[in-house]
């Protein structure tokens, strides 16, 4: 039995709450909130972000960052990805030297175009860093549902640790890597491309057009992921394609349910509202249209949704700007022999 200290109190902070806690783990999760942590403690349950969801004896919630930090054999960074920094900083003084804390949120910080875990190296330097990611909604895990994840780390040691501590035989199984470039890259540009993915299901588009996003859309994360050193074959796996697949298919995609309401016709403040969860995708969609333009990557799908995010461009145009680019070739490695 560990102990694990939760930094962050939304769904699916509180779903690998669960999902430990049903592995035999004392959990304690921190919120910023004294009512939202009075609502796990008193009703054993998260009625806004997790409804329906038993939040166990085993599962405490506390306004006390350090108590929530200290004395832990791991940390889960489970904030939305705009507020790890500043909570980063906040926590900082009550992690010990050589403190595991697992990334599991999913961004680029638009400021300094770094990965998550780039940010909590810089501000808690004692800790080690590792990641968890992969096709895994919160709404799915909290009702035990069926789910495969991959936890990446620098150490082959502390991913086995991680991969022990998470996985159970019933419904949640976790595989190991050591490309944690890849993975947190790829968790980062998916939300993007399912943005671009529930805008072309707003406007009324069919099962092609969502193919031809998600097939491209891999396609685009990964030039852009191995330019920056992550591996081809985390593109190919649960953390590359798996979330995508996920991400642009599902009711439970805030990303795509947001995407869904610009098509409509919605701002993406007015989607941002409507969903009333923070959307990922929106966020990340200028740091990867600016680490593209650095790294001279083309990456069609992400231009068009900055420009409509932010440029005015109405969704329709944007699938239109998709169809009408010069013709190419599928994959530019693939030749005809002389």
């Amino acid at each position: 039995m560990g102990t694990v200290g939760v930094i962050g109190s939304g769904s699916w902070g509180c779903a690998l709450a669960h999902l430990l806690a049903y592995n035999g783990h004392n959990v304690t999760i921190w919120s910023f909130d004294p009512a939202e942590a009075d609502m796990i403690n008193n009703d054993r349950e998260h009625k806004d972000k997790l409804p329906g969801v038993t939040l166990g004896s085993l599962i405490d919630a506390t306004t006390d960052l350090e108590s929530a930090c200290r004395e832990k054999d791991f940390l889960i960074m489970s904030t939305p990805s705009v507020f790890v920094r500043s909570v980063a900083k906040q926590m900082a003084p009550f992690v010990a030297d050589g403190q595991l804390i697992v990334s599991v949120s999913k961004g680029i910080e638009e400021s300094s175009l770094k990965t998550l875990s780039e940010q909590l190296e810089e501000e808690i330097p004692q800790a080690e860093i590792a990641a968890l990611s992969g096709p895994s909604h919160a709404e799915e895990v909290g009702r035990n549902v069926p789910t495969a994840v991959v936890v990446g780390a620098k150490e082959k040691e502390t991913a086995e640790y991680l991969q022990n501590m998470f996985m159970n035989g019933e419904f949640f199984r976790v595989y190991t890597t050591p490309d944690m470039r890849g993975m947190e890259l790829g968790g980062s540009l998916k939300n993007v491309i399912a943005l671009a993915a529930g805008m072309a299901d707003g406007l009324g588009c069919g099962d092609n057009t969502k193919a031809a996003l998600i097939t491209r859309g891999i396609h685009e994360m990964s030039r852009l992921g191995v330019k920056l050193g992550g591996k081809a074959e985390t593109f190919a796996g649960l953390a590359g394609i798996g979330d995508l697949i996920v991400t642009c298919s599902s009711n439970h995609s805030r990303n795509h349910n947001a995407g869904y309401l610009i098509g409509q016709g919605a701002t993406y403040q007015e989607a941002m509202d409507e969903v009333k969860m923070v959307v990922e995708g929106v966020y990340s969609a200028k740091a990867a249209r600016a680490l593209a333009e650095r790294e001279g990557v083309t990456m069609p799908i992400v231009e068009a949704v900055n420009r409509i995010l932010f440029e005015g461009m109405s969704a329709a145009e944007g699938v239109k700007s998709l169809m009408m680019r010069d013709p190419v070739k599928e994959n530019a490695q693939l030749t005809w022999g002389d």
